[in-house]
This record gives structure tokens, sequence and C-alpha cells, in this order.
């Protein structure tokens, strides 16, 4: 997966609670096992109309935010059932962190193994990265990884915690995939001993 380290980009605001995996991807997109293609599904029941027209008044719809990286939303985000479609359909629009003062418990998992950043923060520093959000062209955070901070367009930062393997696998790209592959060599060692040993397995 692609490293994370810095990101500059729009963050748009999804000033509502409880935002479940249903609301991210709806189950009837939920067919396909490839990663890419879902992004145009992404919110699909709050950003189209029943004949396919986008609603003009939903936040990705409007012309400042199409391009945004980053979502800054309410309490509870990715709560529902365990769909990891919920971070690929995010990654394939585009974004590569959500702030949140809450996150449901798989959700956040699967956003790491799919390179996509969960960021907690308190509620009062999400009121003010939600203000932020909603400065259209102007809403331009600033996220580190390394040095975990968030950079707000009025020159302060927001410290953040992070999990330091959950983190070193960002900073480096890996999935589970790739955190085995780092061990191929003792994978392999030990598959040459075990033939030596038992012949017969």
């Amino acid at each position: 997966m692609d490293k994370f380290n810095q990101l500059r980009g729009t963050a748009a605001p999804l000033d509502m609670i409880n935002v479940d995996t249903d609301m991210i991807i709806p189950k009837q997109y939920l067919k396909t096992i490839k990663r890419t293609g879902l992004g145009k599904n992404l919110f699909a029941e709050m950003r189209y109309d029943d004949d396919g027209n986008e609603k003009p008044d939903f936040v990705l719809n409007r012309p400042q935010y199409r391009g945004a990286q980053i979502l800054v939303a309410e309490d509870n985000f990715g709560c529902g059932s365990s769909r990891e479609h919920a971070p690929w359909a995010l990654l394939d629009f585009g974004i590569r962190c959500v702030i949140s003062t809450s996150f449901a418990d798989i959700f956040y998992n699967n956003c790491f193994k799919n390179g996509i950043l969960p960021i907690k923060v308190t509620r009062q520093q999400l009121r003010e990265l939600m203000d932020d959000a909603n400065k259209g062209s102007n809403a331009v955070l600033e996220i580190d990884l390394e040095n975990q901070t968030i950079g707000r367009p009025n020159g302060e930062s927001v410290s953040f915690e992070i999990d330091p393997h959950r983190k070193h696998c960002l900073l480096n790209g890996l999935d589970d995939i790739g955190l085995t592959m780092q061990r191929e060599k003792s994978i392999s060692d030990f598959e040459e001993q075990r033939k030596t040993a038992q012949p017969w397995a």
C-alpha cells in the first residue's frame, strides 16, 4: 500500500454522528472484491437522488470539496457492519485521512490496513477543525504523521496520539502482507530447516 508521511489537502466537513459503513458504501455495491472503482459510490445515497443525479447540497458534491483528501467527521464514524469496502471506497475517492473523536473498532483497524490515517481528537479540537473545514477553498489542513500533528489554516497545530506499530506501518506502506514479507528470509530458513529435520512432512 502507499506510504503515508505528510499530507496537505482540502478537508471536507461531515457534521453527522454515527456515520455507519452502509452510509459510506451502501450494500448494493459490495459484490466486487476489487479495491478500485468504489469511489464513485462513496456516500451514494447521500450524494445522488433516485435518478442518479448529484445532490448539490451534499458536501462532496460542492466544487470546493470535490478533491478533498481529508474528512472531518463527528462521533462514532464507521460504525455498523464490518465491511472493508468502506475504507476502499474512501481511498478510491481520494480520502487519505479521517478525523473524528471516535471510530468503530473494526473500521478503525481496516483504515490502517488500507493506507488511511484515522485520527482521534478531543471534542474541542474537533469543533475547531470542523470550523476550519467549513472554510471552503481555504479548508486546507496539513497532516504530519511523523510528528503527529495537524496544521490548521491559522498556523496553530493540533497534536494527536497513535499506536507506534500502526504509525510504523503507515510510514513504511506496510499492510499485513508487507509485514509478513519483511520476514521472508526467516520464513525461508525455517522451511529449509524443517525439510532437513522432517523430510517426510
